[in-house]
């Protein structure tokens, strides 16, 4: 991977704490995917970018062993505290050199993660350890999230997160913007006849204010401002935190309002 953002203990600690795990949608339709031409107990599946493993665990019932890889250290160390399952292993390693025999994967997945690695390298290395007939799936959700709560405006607290995230945008990786097109030019790299998107697939649930503060809080692009500058990096956060409050008109940080995000995925298949 040519990015390492997340290696830090804290934001690795951030990233277990409030980042979701994939949503059901997304997990049963790769495994439906995986599963139309072959629907076995499959053997092997390998996660990149697992970070602290949300992937890697909801994964584990379908497969006989799964390898969960990341290039940080301490976003493994999360995953190894929560997973006690004893087909699923960790490994440090780059997303373009993966640990496993060529011609040995069933299904490769990535989770909004896909938008850091080097194109050409990794959908190599894709097609080097795929089996014949083996899957990859890419996967993950926009920035454009959106915040609601009984009896306030529609839109208010969505326009209050936007106008926070505004102070970040400076810090904010062009890649970000590659996620943003849902993997558009990676999707049409993938050499593969049988592939598939998945787009603009909105998923609603319930967070807690904290959790919505939180939430941000793990965003790669908040670290590099809270890097860059720390008190104004704090300040945005306890600013929209407050605002949140105010506008709901609640005092309680665990007071629960909607989060709704916009997923994607690709599904490909690599021929017989």
């Amino acid at each position: 991977m040519a990015f390492r953002l997340f290696e830090g203990k804290e934001h690795a600690a951030l990233y277990q704490k409030f980042r979701f795990p994939p949503p059901e949608e997304i997990k049963n339709a790769v495994l439906k995917y995986l599963d139309s031409k072959k629907k076995t107990l499959h053997a092997l599946a390998v996660d990149i970018g697992c970070g602290t493993g949300q992937v890697s665990r909801s994964l584990a019932p379908h497969f006989e062993k799964i390898i969960g890889v990341d290039i940080s250290e301490a976003q493994l160390d999360e995953a190894r505290k929560e997973t006690n399952l004893s087909n699923v292993k960790y490994i440090k390693c780059h997303a373009e050199d993966l640990p496993a025999d060529d011609g040995s994967v069933d299904l490769i997945t990535a989770a909004h993660a896909a938008h850091w690695f080097d194109k050409e390298r990794f959908l190599k290395e894709v097609n080097r350890v795929l089996k014949p007939g083996g899957c990859v799936a890419l996967f993950g959700f926009t920035t454009g999230i959106e915040f609601s709560f009984p009896g306030v405006n529609p839109g208010r607290l969505t326009d209050i997160y936007e106008e926070e995230f505004e102070h970040m945008l400076p810090y904010r990786s062009k890649l970000l913007f590659v996620n943003d097109s849902m993997l558009q030019e990676l999707f049409e790299a993938i050499d593969y006849p049988e592939k598939e998107r998945i787009e603009n697939l909105r998923v609603k649930r319930p967070i807690s204010v904290s959790g919505a503060v939180g939430l941000i809080e793990s965003f790669s692009v908040y670290q590099c401002f809270l890097r860059a500058e720390p008190v104004a990096a704090k300040a945005t956060l306890k600013r929209m935190h407050q605002r949140f409050l105010e506008e709901m008109g609640v005092s309680s940080a665990d007071t629960e309002l909607e989060i709704l995000m916009t997923y994607y995925c690709i599904l490909a298949r690599k021929p017989e």
